[in-house]
């Protein structure tokens, strides 16, 4: 009765994979497209992956037993710096490094049992693959949605590369550790601001999203009404557009703040007893990140540099500041301070002493400096405003909008905070980018013929962390696509993310080698009806997946612009209440415990610790629970399978009490696992309630002499069933020892029987003042009169009441009923 899980997870891996069992093509049952974000090849698995692939199956192998012809692929997110710098520290090609890695990643998720179709496998580092981001560009360089401009960028210098705001920590590279410097430099960019609009408005579309991620976007793309006014600068011809959401405090303006890396203020500090304070100032302030210089709990630190400004509404002279807070790439690069009416100027000003000019008050006191430890943010009446005194600040809002347009000093105006996408990365291992430069014609697209614009292997890697690209002259040099002179390749490639934003839909048509894919398959399978990865991805990965959608739509490639139902971000595996990390020396092998326990065992652990979206605290005492949970489902199986009638149908008169109970356990099983799966991915739940099954089916074999063979068979075969998704291997293995020929995968899921689950008794708790002191059965009809007079004639509850008095009694059919003394 052992379970030798090692020889039974090999053996249905093997059937599985010669079978092709999870290979699907397109039919008439309605389809279901399962996703898990598809993982960068390290050569490892961590428990990370199994959680978020485990989850994945379960929804898989669930939907497809309820009839859905269900697409589940995976693939890998393979380009990037991590394997560049393996390259340069193990002396060996990134692409032979990518490919070993992502063997041993494809024989662990075998090893899993997870049900993809493998021959729908993607790697983004196949030219095959790669060619279509290629041809992606030309289409959006095109429509004019790809360009190219220089622009101030994150600089590592060791790993010799642009990085994201996000891979700044503490103003040094999150993967070197290299202090990271500000450079000007000519980028390539994709135009997702076109889309802003688009993007925020169509949240409200994504019902199946969590509303934390949606929020998460909202804020990112951050959309502001408000009005751009133009300042003139003193003594010079060179004017500065501001944008504020607060037109109304135009009359409390005192200074204005511009960001440090402004080109006017090189300009104005030109040849003045500031400029070289100033420029040591833009320097301390370029080493930190944006992230940093934006936070709420950064300090505030600012500089006048001796130049000032004109304030159109009152011709007012206010000073130029610079401060880290303000970004050059975030609306026009300069803020207005209006210290009395938002709370960071009023912090700034009190530091530097600048003016402080009430024009708002509310509508039943005055306001005055002295008075003031805070701004006043409130709406109110308008004061020190010219002919607008008096109005309410709402009112008055479109009125100084419409004086500053016939001034020409201004209008209304939306703003965002989204900026375009970057996309250069100054890398080897990456798509590289489709264009040419030629001294005659310029910048130059590949024609779509000559794609794929192949990564040559023969390249040498040096320490100084420059792409290798710079240095090939059989990639660098070419001739022009329109003169056919001589002309020299980018070498820069694109962002990885540029792979990860449209490849579920290379999934749908993997092997097309004339188009990306194929929109009539594409249209069949999206949209993407359950994603799953973790909330990390809330911002960059999913907003361009969904910018990359809108563009294929508007060129009609596909027929939904947001091509993704649902999405569950599931939370992190810890281990002592951290994430998992080596320097940590916390983690946890998936590989060993496969070895020690098996696979089934840590798939059900993993699924039966905490709800998905919750982070899990790893158990080793866990790990062995599941494992013996299912030596003992096992057990149960091999002690009753001889006394089994498989496939007869179970009549409900012709069963006696304890069959009774045990068919009702079954039947609420199946209602509750369905439900549980269906309506909540409540995994946990749904494996507590099967451990209950299981429970019951012993108490059953134990009590119960000249068991029902039928009654069993159902039981057994509906237990095998409920478990498959969570536990693959041994499930299959069982339904074959009871006695069946086909695969426990390919059983529809079962449906509960009403009428077993009718109960002619149920369990009535007794308490007293609260304290439960009996328990008794009853007929499930029984009214509340009638557990009244059954309780009272009990027993044990006579001795609780002897010399005492009942104030009253409160019943509630079929489950309690509690009676309230005194003295």
């Amino acid at each position: 009765m052992t379970y030798h899980f090692h020889t039974i997870e090999k053996k249905w891996q093997k059937k599985w994979e010669e079978d092709k069992a999870f290979k699907v093509e397109q039919n008439n049952d309605p389809k279901y497209y399962c996703l898990e974000m598809f993982p960068y090849p390290s050569g490892k698995l961590h428990m990370g992956h199994v959680r978020n692939y485990s989850i994945g199956d379960v929804v898989a192998r669930f939907k497809k037993m309820n009839g859905y012809n269900v697409l589940h692929p995976m693939g890998w997110d393979s380009f990037g710096l991590p394997a560049e710098n393996a390259a340069i520290k193990n002396q060996i090609h990134p692409n032979i490094w990518t490919w070993d890695n992502i063997k041993h990643m494809e024989d662990q998720l075998k090893e899993l049992g997870i049900s993809y179709d493998w021959d729908r496998e993607i790697a983004t580092c196949s030219p095959e693959y790669y060619k279509w981001n290629q041809w992606l560009f030309l289409k959006m360089f095109e429509k004019g949605l790809a360009y190219k401009k220089e622009a101030a960028v994150n600089w590592c210098p060791s790993c010799a590369t642009v990085l994201a705001n996000e891979q700044v920590v503490d103003g040094s590279c999150e993967r070197c550790d290299s202090s990271v410097e500000k450079k000007k430099l000519s980028q390539w960019f994709f135009k997702i601001t076109d889309y802003a609009e688009r993007l925020l408005e169509d949240l409200d579309k994504l019902e199946g999203w969590p509303e934390k991620v949606r929020l998460m976007q909202k804020n990112w793309i951050g959309k502001s009404e408000g009005a751009e006014i133009s300042f003139k600068m003193e003594n010079t011809e060179d004017e500065i557009n501001v944008f504020t959401t607060r037109p109304d405090t135009i009359f409390g303006v005192s200074y204005l703040v511009f960001a440090p890396e402004h080109p006017l203020v090189e300009k104005l500090i030109k040849n003045t007893p500031k400029e070289e304070e100033v420029k040591k100032f833009i320097k301390s302030v370029q080493s930190l990140s944006e992230i940093d210089r934006t936070s709420t709990e950064t300090e505030k630190v600012g500089m006048p540099i001796g130049a000032y400004a004109i304030n159109p509404m009152n011709n007012e002279k206010i000073p130029i500041l610079i401060a880290n807070y303000v970004l050059m790439d975030y609306g026009t690069g300069a803020v207005m301070g209006v210290p009395a009416h938002d709370q960071r100027d009023f912090e700034f000003a009190k530091k530097y002493d600048l003016p402080i000019n009430i024009v708002i008050k509310p509508q039943d006191k005055d306001l005055s400096i002295e008075i003031m430890d805070e701004a006043y943010v409130e709406d109110g009446i308008m004061v020190n405003s010219g002919r607008f005194d008096t109005m309410a600040n709402r009112d008055a809002f479109g009125e100084i909008v419409k004086e500053l347009e016939v001034k020409g000093a201004g209008k209304s105006t939306i703003n965002y905070r989204l900026r375009d996408w970057l996309i250069s990365r100054q890398r080897y291992w990456g798509t590289p980018i489709p264009v040419v430069y030629c001294d005659h014609c310029g910048v130059v697209p590949v024609p779509v013929k000559d794609l794929p614009i192949e990564l040559p292997t023969k390249v040498e890697f040096k320490n100084d962390g420059r792409s290798p690209l710079l240095d090939n002259e059989e990639f660098l040099y070419t001739s022009c696509p329109k003169c056919g002179e001589k002309a020299r390749r980018e070498t820069d490639t694109m962002d990885t993310f540029v792979d990860s934003s449209w490849y579920y839909l290379r999934y749908c048509d993997p092997h097309n080698d004339e188009l990306p894919f194929d929109k009539e398959k594409v249209d069949y399978w999206l949209g993407v009806d359950q994603y799953i990865g973790g909330v990390e991805h809330a911002i960059l990965h999913l907003l361009y997946t969904r910018f990359f959608a809108k563009i294929l739509y508007d060129l009609g490639m596909i027929s939904k612009d947001e091509p993704i139902h649902n999405l569950l971000t599931q939370g992190m595996v810890l281990k002592d209440g951290e994430k998992m990390s080596k320097s940590k020396g916390n983690v946890v092998s998936p590989v060993e415990i496969i070895k020690n326990y098996g696979a089934d065992t840590a798939r059900l652990f993993i699924l039966f610790a905490a709800p998905p979206e919750r982070d899990l605290e790893w158990s080793d005492k866990g790990v062995e629970g599941s494992y013996r949970f299912l030596n003992r489902i096992w057990r149960l199986v091999e002690e009753l399978k001889s006394e089994l009638e498989l496939s007869s149908k179970v009549q409900q008169n012709n069963l006696n009490k304890e069959d009774k109970e045990l068919r009702f356990v079954l039947h609420h099983t199946i209602k509750r696992v369905y439900e549980d799966i269906e309506e909540r991915f409540n995994f946990n739940t749904a494996i507590s309630a099967i451990m209950e099954l299981v429970n019951a089916i012993y108490h059953y074999k134990d009590k119960v002499k000249g068991s029902n063979p039928a009654l069993l068979g159902e039981v057994i075969e509906n237990l095998i069933i409920l478990l498959s998704p969570f536990a693959p291997h041994i499930t299959e293995e069982m339904w074959k020892i009871i006695g069946n020929k086909d695969s426990v995968h390919e059983q529809s899921w079962p449906k509960y029987d009403l009428e077993a689950l009718k109960q002619e008794e149920a369990e009535i708790v007794v308490q007293i003042n609260g304290k439960v002191r009996d328990k008794m059965i009853l007929p499930v009809d029984a009214t509340k009169e009638d557990m009244e007079a059954a309780v009272l004639k009990r027993e044990k509850i006579k001795q609780f009441l002897e010399g005492k008095e009942i104030v009253k009694i409160i019943a509630i059919p079929k489950k309690l009923i509690n009676i309230v003394i005194k003295g």
